[in-house]
């Protein structure tokens, strides 16, 4: 009995150090009510939007997902999403969902999402997805119709459509509000700019090809 009252304290510690571990690791916090749809309009902001008083079925409602949009751009891919700024009622339910459409060809680039798990779901089309470990590992496979596919929270990850024909998916994330950086275009249209010198060393590039990235890269006006 007295061994077991001093493993108690260290029991307890570790208990509580494993529940910490796995709030840091799982998805957005826990509700702590029924609902609390978003108050878009309000400029408080504590790691979440705030709640709005009168609320209505359209506040948990969107047709966003229903149809295809256009790809017409340089990668010829296209997400729409339908997460808490979209669909307010998704405030502190931690889910939410985007649709990506795919041109002939079209890449949807390597990209992270700081705050979600992401899983696909391929409507239409066949893709080429993957991504990479913090060994450097590539995890790739090529998903068609009704087939789904997962990428880990905060790993780089892309899409391809090698196909002749158009694709499209639907995602899931555990976030309402997952977050994308994409790669490239984080580091060679951030603004202010990432220094010519650090993206030079990076790459060990020029600085002409840094600028040539960039001028690629930056927004249509």
């Amino acid at each position: 009995m007295a061994s077991f009252g001093k493993l108690l304290p260290m029991m307890s510690a570790f208990i509580m150090l494993a529940l910490s571990f796995n709030r840091v690791i799982g998805g957005d916090p826990d509700m702590l009510q029924d609902v609390c749809v978003a108050d878009l309009s309000s400029a408080v902001k504590v790691n979440g939007f705030a709640c709005k008083t009168n609320i209505s079925a359209d506040d948990f409602f969107s047709d966003i997902l229903a149809k295809p949009r256009a790809t017409n751009n340089t990668m010829g891919s296209v997400v729409t999403g339908a997460n808490v700024q979209t669909v307010p009622g998704l405030n502190t339910l931690g889910v939410s969902l985007s649709r990506i459409d795919y041109a002939p060809g079209g890449l949807n680039p390597p990209h992270t999402h700081p705050r979600a798990t992401e899983m696909v779901f391929v409507l239409e089309g066949e893709l080429e997805v993957g991504f990479i470990t913090t060994a450097n590992v590539l995890i790739t496979k090529k998903i068609k119709k009704g087939e789904v596919f997962a990428f880990p929270r905060g790993l780089v990850h892309f899409q391809k459509n090698n196909g002749d024909v158009p694709a499209s998916v639907i995602a899931g994330f555990n976030s309402q509000l997952p977050g994308t950086q994409s790669i490239a275009a984080t580091l060679f249209t951030a603004s202010p700019p990432v220094p010519d010198h650090v993206l030079t060393m990076a790459f060990q590039v020029g600085t002409k090809e840094v600028e040539k990235i960039k001028s690629r890269l930056a927004p249509k006006k």
